[in-house]
């Protein structure tokens, strides 16, 4: 217990959607002067429990107390009224609009709309926590992390005690992660309740007082950041020991297996979207890509596995078998593929990229063999042998293996996925986001297949938004801004802060070292 006021309460919290039990019989209490952070796995329920406290949902039962008084919060700005405020992961903001506009929008002070008045007040806020904001620039042409604070000014001139954040390290450099926390602990001193929904251990250890966990819709429990470390914690989410450890080794005897020269890729619009990309991915290693989302990760895979079209440059492919040398510039997707080259990509839309919704595990497995077989009847044996492996493997949670693809969840959707694509023997393999959607436990197991692949000769080119895991799994990290390689980095050498800056380095160039 805490000598400080409690801020919030929640008793026996409980939220379903249809059959699915987003949250039940939660107890949580937040206290004034401190920063919580909601700690779970994806499907874990922690924004639902957040959104009810916001007015976007009402709880089916419980009771939610404010400063002592029980409350009923059914709108956002029920919310408000009770100096609640939440920044959510998707901004809600009018691009238009300057960033003093969007403060202001939608506040009845009952005084005249005086925009001058309003930058002053907005003005003494951004003294007061540290804020730098530039009041007359529109959204549109903001940073990400410009947006994020708008957002968070936004709820302070509305006189917000109480403050959620909603992952909100998630597309922060190193540098705006740490800018951001000192501005939380500023807003801590001054008396405010500070509750932050995140899955990220080292940053739940840097920046709460306590961490609440929650596991599949349950509160598991409370516990004091000084007295936690991240095994403990792990445990608490996952409910068993997991080893955090990745066994990275060294690249043996690597030569080089792609090597891609000033690439140029435009969209519909003819913006460049990738501008003269040129780096070189060698077997037996993992080449990590960093950058802030949307500069260019997705669609450098999707050139390489000829799912994009180039502007100019060309992908030349060492054959190990033939020793020849293939620009994959001019081969299709199925081409490449037969070449040895596997891309297993996590979109939003994971059915989208190989697996087939309505057909089984067993027929999902069989997809790539189509073109190859002799007869007309597909033998079953062998795609089922496999389905059955990755199933085990990976603890695929599903009924049996004849289950539809389009039945599991996302996150088992992605180990079927990732699963086949490593059955296929690769010579190359490009995994974008391959842990997105998975627990922790699942994740590791991701991981060490990764190295498992290094170790027998794979060229291996891993996309993450983790910069710990690119760290302590790859052996070089390329970092990606804006469509251009701002550089490239022994993974075993740098560090968060280094490749921090060179994502949002404004002036890209080459890389090849």
């Amino acid at each position: 217990m805490s000598n400080k006021p409690v801020a919030i309460e929640l008793k026996k919290i409980t939220k379903t959607f249809g059959k699915v039990v987003a949250n039940k019989d939660v107890d949580l209490t937040v206290y004034e002067g401190e920063i919580l952070s909601i700690l779970g796995e994806n499907g874990s329920g922690k924004t639902t429990l957040m959104n009810m406290i916001s007015g976007i949902y009402f709880p089916d039962s419980g009771q939610i107390f404010v400063k002592g008084k029980e409350v009923s919060i059914q709108s956002p700005n029920d919310a408000f009224s009770l100096k609640i405020g939440m920044i959510h992961q998707h901004f809600k903001l009018v691009d238009v609009f300057t960033a003093a506009e969007n403060i202001a929008l939608g506040v009845d002070d009952g005084k005249k709309f005086d925009l001058k008045r309003i930058s002053a007040d907005i003005e003494a806020i951004n003294k007061k926590y540290g804020f730098n904001i530039d009041l007359k620039k529109k959204i549109y042409e903001m940073s990400v992390s410009e947006k994020q604070t708008v957002e968070i000014v936004k709820v302070l001139y509305r006189g917000a005690d109480i403050l959620i954040l909603d992952e909100p390290t998630a597309v922060l450099t190193p540098q705006e992660t740490q800018k951001l926390f000192a501005i939380l602990r500023k807003m801590r001193e001054d008396g405010k309740a500070v509750v932050i929904i995140t899955h990220k251990l080292h940053e739940v250890m840097s920046i709460s007082d306590r961490v609440s966990v929650l596991r599949k819709g349950e509160y598991i429990g409370t516990i004091n950041t000084a007295e936690a470390n991240e095994s403990i914690l792990t445990e608490m989410m996952v409910g068993k020991k997991i080893s955090l450890d990745i066994d990275r080794s060294e690249p043996k005897d690597p030569v080089d297996r792609l090597v891609i020269k000033n690439i140029n890729c435009s969209n519909r619009e003819g913006v460049k979207i990738l501008n003269d990309v040129s780096f070189t991915a060698r077997s037996g290693e993992i080449l990590g890509i960093a950058g802030i989302s949307g500069s260019g990760q997705r669609e450098l895979l999707e050139a390489i596995a000829g799912l994009q079209k180039l502007d100019s440059g060309s992908i030349i492919y060492h054959n190990s078998k033939t020793g020849k040398e293939d620009n994959l510039r001019d081969k299709t997707p199925i081409q490449i593929r037969e070449l040895g080259i596997r891309l297993s990509f996590v979109p939003e839309d994971r059915l989208g990229m190989g697996l087939v919704g309505n057909m089984d595990i067993v027929d999902n497995m069989m997809l790539r063999s189509y073109k190859k077989g002799k007869s007309v009847f597909l033998q079953k044996k062998e795609p089922k042998t496999l389905a059955e492996k990755i199933i085990k493997d990976l603890e695929v949670v599903t009924p049996s293996a004849s289950t539809p693809v389009r039945r599991l969840s996302g996150g088992n959707v992605q180990k079927v996925l990732v699963g086949r694509e490593i059955a296929a023997s690769p010579t190359v393999l490009m995994a974008a986001y391959p842990v997105r959607g998975l627990d922790i436990n699942s994740s590791y197991l991701i991981y060490n297949l990764l190295n498992q692949q290094k170790e027998k000769g794979v060229a291996v080119i891993f996309v993450g938004e983790d910069l710990d895991v690119l760290i302590d799994l790859c052996d070089r990290i390329l970092v990606i801004g804006g469509g251009q390689i701002n550089g490239i980095v022994d993974a075993r050498t740098t560090t968060k802060e280094e490749i921090g800056l060179m994502m949002v380095k404004s002036k890209g160039g080459n890389a090849d070292e």
